[in-house]
C-alpha cells in the first residue's frame, strides 16, 4: 500500500511542510506532516508535567504513551489535521519550548516506534502526501515518489525566522541558524532513523525556487511518471 505514499522528506526549515500541503491540495489527497505527530508528543510530555531537559528518555514516555491518542481527522473546514487525545492542539504544537524539546524526544526509539506504526497505518487511506525527516528511508520505502527538499543554511535560517510563533523573543538570524544546525546535528546522528535521502530519492535544492515553482515541479514530475498516472487524481493520460 505504502507505494502511493508521496514522501517528501527534508531537514528543518527547508519548505517542506509548505511544498507537501500545497502539493496535497493540488491532486486533492491527504496531507499528512509526520513532524507535527513528534510536536504534538512533545507537547502532551511538557502539558503532561516530564521534565524533558533532565529526563528526555524512553522510561519517561513509557507509561505516558499509553495515555495518548494521537490522529489525523478532518477538521470542521474539511482539512487534516493532527488531532491529540480528541482536541486539535492547532498552533499550540508549533511553541518555541515545543520546537526546542521535539529532536530529543523525536530521538528517542520508544517515541519512534510508536509514531511509526501510527504513520504506516495512514496508507490505508490510499494516496497521500506524507513528510518528515524518514519517509522515504524507514516508514514507505516502498514508496514511488520520494523527494528530499534541501536549501542552504542562511536561506532555511531566514524562512525560520519569519514564521511567527517558531522563535523565542528577541531571535536573530544567528540564533536560529544555530538552533537549526543544532537540530540537524540531532536529527542525522541519531541511532533510530537518521535524517538523510533515500538512495532513490530526488533531491531538490529550494534555495532559489519559490514555493510555487518547487510545488509545480514536484507535482510535474509526479503527473509524469507514467507507471503510476492511472492512480493519481487529475491525471492526463
Amino acid at each position: 500500500m505504502g507505494d502511493k505514499v508521496i514522501a517528501i522528506d527534508g531537514p528543518a526549515a527547508s519548505g517542506k511542510s509548505t511544498v507537501a500541503e500545497l502539493i496535497a491540495d493540488k491532486l486533492s489527497v491527504p496531507y499528512i506532516n509526520t513532524g507535527n505527530m513528534y510536536r504534538a508528543v512533545t507537547l502532551f510530555a511538557l502539558d503532561s508535567g516530564v521534565d524533558l531537559k533532565n529526563n528526555c528518555s524512553d522510561a519517561a514516555f513509557d507509561e505516558l504513551l499509553q495515555k495518548l491518542q494521537l490522529d489525523y481527522k478532518r477538521n470542521a473546514s474539511g482539512i487534516y489535521e493532527i488531532e491529540l487525545n480528541g482536541e486539535f492542539p492547532g498552533n499550540g504544537i508549533r511553541s518555541p519550548e515545543v520546537a526546542s524539546y521535539v529532536s530529543p524526544v523525536a530521538a528517542l526509539p520508544v517515541v519512534r516506534a510508536w509514531l511509526s506504526q501510527k504513520q504506516r497505518d495512514f496508507a490505508s487511506l490510499g494516496m497521500i502526501v506524507m513528510e518528515g525527516r524518514d519517509i522515504g528511508t524507514v516508514i514507505f520505502p516502498e514508496s514511488k515518489f520520494k523527494f528530499f527538499l534541501t536549501a542552504t543554511p542562511e536561506a532555511r535560517a531566514r524562512r525560520r525566522l519569519g514564521q511567527d510563533g517558531e522563535n523565542f523573543d528577541g531571535a536573530t538570524l544567528e540564533s536560529v541558524a544555530a538552533a537549526i544546525a543544532e537540530r540537524d546535528r540531532i536529527d542525522s546522528t541519531r541511532e533510530v532513523a537518521p535524517l538523510k535521502p533515500a538512495g532513490d530519492a530526488e533531491i531538490v535544492d529550494t534555495t532559489d525556487m519559490t514555493i510555487d515553482e518547487v510545488v509545480d515541479y514536484i507535482t510535474g514530475r509526479i503527473l509524469n511518471n507514467d507507471s503510476s498516472r492511472n492512480d493519481l487524481p487529475g491525471a492526463v493520460c
